[in-house]
């Protein structure tokens, strides 16, 4: 079989991994999982085999109702945030929740870690469904999927409008006349919506990439809507071929990713019984999009065959660093690559930086 075209690669990590029983397999340290050492760990395997994003997931919720399980959150922008000073190539993209968030916050968070990192963040945007998440903040009930999908596309319309608010060049430091800022270059954004109102401008100077990339997870008709008005990159969450190569038809301006839970190990007599073990310890979890469980072959085969019009593979390992470790030595060296140009996200995959929208024309 020919290879493919060069791929995009991202990947998610969490905690022990996906499944929740993950934490119980040797070499997952449980002990580490909450600590800053245990993601510069993951992060230095990541960044040295020069993956495109990654993920850290966030939610307002925990993992798994059983008490055996593997529970418990970090929060996803101040784990990227460790580690931007100690990455340089990997673009760092936390999850944040557009709903019981405010738009401002999320904005500033985000064009934040677009500067500690010199301009590799992204923000994959995410909603919040059930009624325990909402009563978790106790200003709303949950809402239609419908409904939380286009309170989400306005939190990100809102964040690309604060990011644009300060000019390039709004910041002067001009010493002679004491003066920092340009006034006349930050704008109020002045956005009146169905769900927000804001008047803007933002508090923090406009980032290294002007617009961090935005990443939208893509399950069902909202969210395809979302991601074709407003991803840069998406991620197809489904098992079906047909309908990934369908979604991806609807996205032409978007990286497509497909989805794809992972358990790897060098015997596929190995990688069937670890699943097995992982599956009596803890029963009951369906895949959440597909899943291949095998060797680096059997992934590289299906890494071939991918539908039309995905442009790469987001890897979401059911367990950590075992199935990360074998994707890293032994499935990527052996897939062709994109040449990686500049240093910024965006320069990565070929996008241009955007002038902001408040920038008035110099005349000629």
């Amino acid at each position: 079989m020919p290879f493919p075209p060069p791929l995009r690669w991202a990947v998610e990590l969490d905690g022990a991994g996906r499944h929740p029983a993950a934490w119980r397999l040797p070499g997952a340290c449980p002990g580490d999982l909450f600590t800053a050492a245990h993601w510069r760990r993951l992060a230095a395997t990541v960044e040295a085999a020069d993956l495109d994003l990654l993920v850290v997931p966030d939610a307002y919720r925990l993992q798994s109702a059983g008490e055996r399980d593997q529970r418990g959150r970090l929060d996803a922008v101040a784990v990227a945030a460790h580690l931007a000073p100690l990455t340089r190539r990997t673009g760092l993209v936390p999850v944040v929740t557009a709903t019981h968030t405010e738009p401002f916050h999320t904005q500033k968070a985000i064009a934040t870690l677009d500067l500690t990192s010199r301009g590799r963040a992204g923000w994959q945007v995410e909603v919040s469904t059930t009624p325990a998440e909402a009563d978790l903040f106790g200003r709303k009930p949950v809402a239609p999927a419908d409904e939380l999908w286009r309170e989400a596309a306005e939190t990100v319309d809102v964040a690309r409008r604060l990011w644009d608010s300060w000019e390039d060049d709004a910041v002067v430091r001009d010493l002679a006349t004491g003066r920092y800022v340009d006034r006349d270059k930050l704008h109020p954004v002045d956005f009146a919506g169905g769900f927000f109102t804001v008047k803007g401008p933002s508090i923090t100077p406009r980032s290294p990439q002007g617009q961090p990339l935005v990443v939208v997870p893509v399950r069902d008709e909202p969210s395809l809507a979302l991601a074709a008005a407003q991803a840069d990159v998406a991620r197809l969450e489904t098992a079906s071929p047909e309908r990934a190569a369908a979604w991806a038809a609807r996205l032409p301006d978007a990286t497509v990713l497909l989805d794809v839970e992972i358990l790897l190990r060098r015997g596929a007599g190995e990688a069937a019984g670890v699943a097995a073990q992982l599956d009596a310890w803890s029963p009951g979890h369906a895949p959440r999009t597909l899943r291949h469980v095998g060797t680096p072959d059997t992934f590289r085969g299906l890494v071939q065959a991918l539908p039309a019009g995905v442009d790469g593979v987001a890897a979401v390992p059911l367990d950590l660093p075992g199935s990360l470790d074998v994707l890293t030595a032994e499935v990527l060296p052996r897939l062709p690559r994109p040449v990686v140009r500049g240093t910024t996200l965006r320069e990565r995959f070929g996008l241009p930086r955007p002038v902001s929208r408040y920038a008035r024309e110099v005349p000629a």
